[in-house]
């Protein structure tokens, strides 16, 4: 099994022999298995407090194998609202409660919870279910709560 364990910033110079689809959560976990759509097993041991982006490189300590970050679709909530005052007040909710969140100047997203989802609907915004890659804020001080 390779074990990726080194991290690089994009470049599209280096030839990749791996695509690894990651959740955004998967994309903040430094340890862990990753079983591809083919099923081949890889494991990362990358150094603690990284947050992988799509794009960046993988590589093992003799940089034989080099995989790319792609971000994996996943289940998400996506909030719109008719005035952006309500999709501002539904970012304020989300906040206060830690949710990872996805802020963009048309939608919000998050992943799936009946609850926020409930809450949302009673102040009056549209939301939708899709499978779609999810990019969450990664915070003011750019570590991730889960």
């Amino acid at each position: 099994m390779i074990v990726f364990t080194q991290s690089h910033p994009a470049n599209d110079h280096q030839f990749v022999q791996v695509n690894l689809p990651l959740t955004a959560e998967q994309r903040t976990k430094t340890r862990q298995y990753i079983e591809t759509i083919d099923g081949e097993t890889y494991y990362l041991h990358l150094p603690r407090g990284i947050v992988l982006k799509p794009g960046d490189l993988l590589t093992c300590d003799t940089q034989e194998c080099w995989a790319k970050v792609i971000a994996k679709p996943e289940a998400i909530i996506t909030v719109m609202a008719n005035h952006s005052l309500d999709l501002l007040k539904a970012a304020y909710h989300l906040g206060n409660r830690h949710v990872p969140l996805e802020i963009t100047s048309d939608y919000l997203r998050f992943s799936p919870d009946p609850i926020l989802c409930s809450m949302l609907v009673q102040m009056g915004l549209k939301i939708q279910e899709e499978i779609t890659p999810f990019y969450p804020e990664r915070g003011a001080y750019g570590h991730h709560h889960s």
